[in-house]
């Protein structure tokens, strides 16, 4: 049974494993020449994303590209004492087991656990998707497939063909996230430091790399104009929003033209009734964006794709039957991702100076209250914090034709080439 997964980035991977692993033919397919190199954003992976990792026998390389982030500093603008919070501390009360690793390692990972058994098209997407699964593609050529998955993110180029234009399913949620690579001139080290302000918060941390990271986030009273793929204009709302903010933010603001990585986004959420037609589904944020930054869409993006290939293997690849499944089993968990999402969207930029005051007497709650009693209270509802630790996975492995972990490979190949599927 042939599969194709549009998206290279973290779903893609992770449900290409889980597919081969159960026995199924996989071939995917990404737009970008090869595979993201720039580093990319921090994303968290909460328990069940993380016992996934763990069967899928990447838990090692996870742990080792763990961003280190241990300390917080946040400056509030009008007072003059910073807030201070050790992040251990703030994520124990999130999850029982949790990793903060940059977008780009993870897909790095995922990718070299699949890439021997794997067809990958670089440089490559689908232009066309027909009920019988005949695919073309933008490089001109035709395939067909039995199923074709988006896993190609909140701007998903599957959903836009077979569902229709993303406007009509996605809801804006009121603010916007940035993320740009500049030096470490801060000398950071396991540490971040942020200022927050009325309706804008900004940041600056240094993973496990050469550079920082600075991370900006901001609310606007409506949406802002402008194309997805306009950097130009993403660059200039950033630099008007963040005007005059002071701290380092003038200094962070003239790395923007010469910086290697940038990431611009509205915090969007996706609702769907449903995220399969015919022989497409769709998985992660191309179905169930619950908004970045906010959702945890990283840790539902892995589970599910763990589901999905799971109810294909547990139906014999039966779509009528597996679809079905896949949305019964994930739903309950997207429905409530996406609450905590609004609800967080609201809360993680102070809207007003009593929110302004009220962030730091919540850090300082975290900080005080002794760590077992955070998570005893944080335990009490699963709609809360702690719903990603909710969740409870099936066991698909009777369906598994292979139960070794899938091997590592080389390098990506070179820009729209694939390379010959083994082990078929």
């Amino acid at each position: 049974m042939r599969i194709l997964i549009s998206g290279a980035s973290i779903a893609g991977p992770a449900l290409a494993y889980w597919l081969t692993r159960y026995g199924f033919a996989v071939t995917v397919v990404e737009r970008a020449p090869a595979l993201r190199k720039t580093g990319g954003h921090a994303i968290d992976l909460f328990r069940p994303a993380m016992d996934i990792v763990e069967r899928m026998g990447v838990l090692e390389q996870v742990v080792a590209k763990k961003t280190g982030l241990e300390h917080l500093t946040v400056h509030r603008v009008g007072y003059d004492r910073p807030i201070r919070l050790e992040v251990r501390r703030l994520m124990a009360a999130v999850s029982d087991r949790h990793v903060e690793i940059m977008r780009d390692d993870l897909s790095e990972i995922f990718y070299d656990a699949t890439r021997d058994d794997v067809e990958y098209v670089f440089g490559d997407s689908i232009a066309s998707i027909s009920d019988d699964g005949e695919v073309t593609f933008d490089s001109g050529r035709a395939a067909r497939f039995d199923l074709v998955i988006g896993a190609d993110g909140l701007h998903s180029n599957v959903r836009r063909l077979v569902f229709g234009p993303e406007s009509a399913f996605s809801t804006w949620i009121g603010g916007y996230l940035a993320v740009v690579s500049v030096p470490n001139f801060l000398g950071l080290d396991g540490r971040m430091e942020a200022i927050a302000g009325v309706g804008r918060m900004a940041g600056m941390g240094a993973p496990r790399m050469a550079d920082a990271r600075a991370v900006f986030l901001f609310r606007t009273p409506e949406p802002l104009d402008y194309h997805h793929r306009d950097v130009a204009a993403q660059k200039r709302f950033l630099r008007e929003h963040f005007d005059g903010m002071g701290w380092e933010v003038p200094r962070i603001m003239a790395e923007l033209d010469d910086t290697p990585a940038f990431y611009f986004d509205s915090i969007t959420q996706l609702r769907l009734d449903t995220w399969s037609r015919g022989r497409v589904t769709l998985v992660g944020d191309a179905g169930y964006c619950p908004g970045p930054a906010v959702g945890g869409s990283t840790s539902l993006a892995v589970v599910g794709a763990y589901i999905l290939a799971g109810e294909l293997a547990a139906h014999g690849g039966d779509h009528t039957r597996a679809f079905p499944a896949y949305e019964a089993e994930i739903g309950d968990y997207v429905r409530r991702s996406r609450t905590f999402a609004v609800n967080a969207a609201k809360r993680i930029v102070p809207g007003s100076r009593f929110e302004l005051w009220a962030l730091g007497a919540a850090v300082g709650l975290v900080t005080h209250l002794p760590a077992a009693l955070t998570r005893a209270a944080t335990k009490i509802t699963s709609k809360g914090v702690r719903l990603h630790d909710s969740i409870r996975l099936k066991d698909y492995s009777a369906h598994e034709v292979r139960r070794a972990p899938l091997g590592p490979a080389a390098s990506p190949p070179p820009p729209g080439t694939s390379p010959t599927p083994r082990g078929r």
